[in-house]
């Protein structure tokens, strides 16, 4: 009887490990949808900038969907990134910008991130800027 119900336990053992095997193979074979919003690049790096200096950027991308793209949303990771963006359809093939202002009023290291939600694949891109804020006092200085 002890062999009976060991040989069931690693039967029912065996076929799980079977199936779970089987449903992860699934998983990964999985295939992700072809990009249809497609940037020149997610990152811009400002390097150092100085203090209270223009801290504009442009983030260009390319509606590769057969129809009008449309980008619903764009929100920046806190108040001290403004974004501005192509509030009209772009057709296919053609290109809309996201315009990204950060205030360099505040000296030091940043790292922001920008969600951009469209009727495109993927959705949302996340976008980046970095950089470093010089301290005022220290262009005071070079400029003497």
């Amino acid at each position: 009887m002890k062999k009976s119900v060991f040989a069931l336990a690693l039967l029912v053992g065996l076929c799980f490990n079977t199936f779970a095997q089987q449903a992860n193979t699934q998983q990964k074979e999985t295939v992700q949808p072809e990009a249809t919003i497609v940037f020149e690049a997610i990152e811009h790096n400002y390097g150092d900038i100085a203090f209270g200096s223009d801290g504009t950027c442009t983030f260009k991308f390319t509606n590769k969907l057969s129809e009008p793209l449309l980008l619903s949303n764009v929100r920046a990771s806190c108040g001290c990134t403004t974004p501005q963006w192509t509030k009209e359809p772009v057709k296919p093939n053609e290109t809309g910008e996201i315009t990204v202002k950060y205030n360099t009023n505040s000296a030091g290291p940043f790292n922001k991130t920008i969600m951009v939600y469209s009727s495109g694949q993927p959705s949302p891109v996340v976008l980046r800027i970095k950089g470093n804020v010089l301290p005022k006092d220290t262009q005071d200085v070079a400029q003497q």
